[in-house]
Formats: C-alpha cells, structure tokens, sequence
C-alpha cells in the first residue's frame, strides 16, 4: 500500500473499524452510510440517530469510536506490498459490484487492482472435476483471457482452479473472490496458486483478516463472484453444486448464463444440463460466449481487449481451414500457425474447440493430431 498522510490514515482506520465492528452487518453499514454520507459522519452521529438503523449495543460500540487496537492488524497487513483496502469512496471500487444487492462497503485485496473494473467472465464448477473438465475449464479461460478478458473464480478445487490456472498461462488476467480473510489461504492446496494470483492477477475478499472458512461464507462469495462478471460459465456441476447457486445469482443480477454440456451418464454434467433445460447458453466454443456479451463490452475497450477482433467485435475463426491445414499427420502449433495464416489467440481458441469436438487431440510435446 502506497503511503498515505495522517487524513486518510484516519479514513481509513474508520472504514476499518465499523467493517470490523463486531455485530454490524454489511446491510447495515451500507443502510447507515446511505444515511449519514460516510464513516465519519456515522462516528459523529448521537445514539438516538444510530439507534434508527442499529441496536443498542452496536450504537454504543460506535460512540466509542475507532478501536486503534483491534484494526492494528489490518492497518499493518495494509503495510505489505500489493495489499489494499477498496472502499465505496474509491474511484477504483468496482462498478459492476455497485448494480447488485447489497455490495460490499469494503474489500480486502492483493494484487492488482486494474482488473476490478475490467470486463469479467465468471467460471465456476465441481470441486470434484473430471481431468477433461479441467482441462476444458483451463482451456476455456486461457482463450477467453487472450480476447482480452478476465476470468473470476473462486480459487476453490476443481474447475475454479483450474480457471484460475488457464488465466494466468494467457495474461495473468484472473481475480480469485475467496470466502475467508485473505491472511488465510483456503484450500491449503492452492498456496502456490494464490501466490501467482496475488503476483499477476486479483485476490479479494470481503471478510476480515483471520475470517476462516465457514460454509455460510461462501454463498455471500458467490454473489460477488456473479456479480463482478458480465456472464457466469459454468463448466461441470452436480445437480447439488454450489455453482449453481453462483448461476442463480448471475440470473438475478441480469447477467449471463453459460453451460457446457457432456455426457448424459455423468454425474457432474447433471447440474450443467438442468441449466441449459433453464434456460442457460449452451456452450461448445468461446465464440459462443463473445456472441452473448459483445454489446456489453465497452466502445472503448482496456488494453488488449480489442487487439485481435474485427468490426463486428469478434474474432473470425476458420474451423476448417486449421483441419485442412493438419493432414493426418502430427503437428506443431508454430507450423499450424504459419499455415493458417491466424493469430496465436485465434489459432488456440479453434485448437481447443476442435478438440472439445473430438476431430483433433493433443499429443506431447505440443503437438496435434487430427482424428477425422
């Protein structure tokens, strides 16, 4: 965190303490800055204007004023490198957050903070995924990350991870919305993974530090990862997932809603075609996703979002013209590329689809071959 003089110190330390504030709930911070315009109006305010929004206990506690003590941790977290605090008073609070019910007034971070308000792509899935499950999830979001986008997940097993891990083999361009307070690392499994996150993409959350992992967490999680996004993937759930509570809020919020579908005997494509009978996308290709959101897309987008489209602001892929390019016998993604004539983003984007078809496979060493 850059430095900051003895006012936002103070600013800062007051949105600390009434987010820490034991009993007072994120409704309730919001319904009494709605009220009094911010923290220190509402350390200003008397009993009996608090008490309309609070009770008693809590209205006492806010008459104290700022605990210095007990924000000591978080304002020396703040002092680390990447750390941040985001607030409603911060320019870069994210914008798509402020459309939902009930956002949060405050989030933790760590990372980079120019993807809270670039164009987002959820992707959400089993934490017991299938390897080609992941393998699509990874696939997917390193193609939607080469269009320029962003891939939000939730850093959980399974299908987010592997979102997460896609991003970061493209751009880096990834933010991970966890359920705990961001001094913890849950699972224990992806320490290695949040590192890299926290190094070239996004970590944040809205609980406090030392917040562990609780079941009731992790749906207020799901309706920021919805709600940061223009549309919500979801690659392979069960019919019980709390991916599709994630769906669910992305419907509400007026968002998109994406499934792969696969093969009717599995257990983990069950949740995937209950959506699509819903009335979800069916998706079988990136392109499909671009299809759905491009008017949503800003005119002038963030760097890199409109390198590789064309006026109509997508990406012209030639499915047959890679086959034809292939033969039957194995080759190179480099001798692909020069023969196609596309770009690197264009030619891994139709490498994938081709594969989720079935007419190619991909062999060691990078290398493809065709089946059909």
């Amino acid at each position: 965190m850059p430095s900051i003089d003895d006012k936002q110190h103070h600013e800062i330390s007051q949105w600390i303490a009434l987010n820490e504030l034991p009993g007072l709930g994120n409704a309730a911070l919001c319904q009494l800055l709605a009220k009094f315009g911010s923290p220190e109006g509402i350390f200003n305010a008397n009993i009996s204007q608090l008490r309309e929004f609070v009770d008693d206990d809590i209205a006492q506690k806010i008459q104290k004023g700022v605990n210095s003590e007990a924000i000591k941790p978080t304002l020396d977290w703040l002092q680390k490198d990447n750390a941040h605090l985001v607030t409603f008073a911060d320019s870069n609070y994210p914008k798509k957050l402020l459309e939902i019910s009930n956002p949060p007034a405050v989030l933790y971070a760590i990372g980079n903070l120019q993807w809270l308000n670039h164009p987002t792509i959820a992707m959400v899935g089993s934490r017991s995924a299938t390897p080609q499950g992941e393998k699509n999830a990874e696939n997917f979001a390193e193609s939607l990350c080469n269009q320029g986008l962003c891939v939000v997940s939730g850093m959980a097993l399974g299908i987010d991870g592997a979102s997460h891990r896609g991003a970061l083999k493209a751009n880096g361009a990834t933010i991970a919305v966890v359920g705990t307070g961001l001094d913890i690392v849950y699972p224990a499994k992806h320490r290695d993974l949040a590192h890299k996150i926290a190094e070239r993409g996004l970590i944040i959350s809205e609980f406090p530090l030392g917040t562990p992992s609780k079941a009731q967490n992790f749906p207020r999680r799901n309706r920021l990862i919805s709600g940061l996004s223009l549309g919500c993937l979801v690659v392979e759930a069960n019919i019980d997932s709390g991916s599709l509570i994630t769906a669910r809020l992305s419907a509400e919020q007026g968002r998109e809603v994406f499934a792969i579908p696969g093969s009717i005997h599995s257990p983990v494509t069950k949740g995937c075609h209950q959506l699509i009978k819903q009335g979800a996308k069916l998706v079988e290709n990136v392109q499909d996703i671009l299809d759905e959101i491009k008017n949503s897309l800003p005119s002038v987008s963030p760097s890199g979002l409109t390198d590789n489209l064309n006026s109509d602001g997508i990406k012209p892929l030639e499915p047959n013209t890679v086959l034809a390019c292939m033969g039957f016998d194995a080759v190179n993604f480099e001798s692909l590329r020069a023969l196609s004539g596309l770009t690197t983003e264009a030619l891994s984007s139709m490498l994938m689809l081709l594969e989720l078809e079935g007419k190619i496979t991909s062999l060691a060493g990078g290398k493809y071959q065709r089946l059909v």
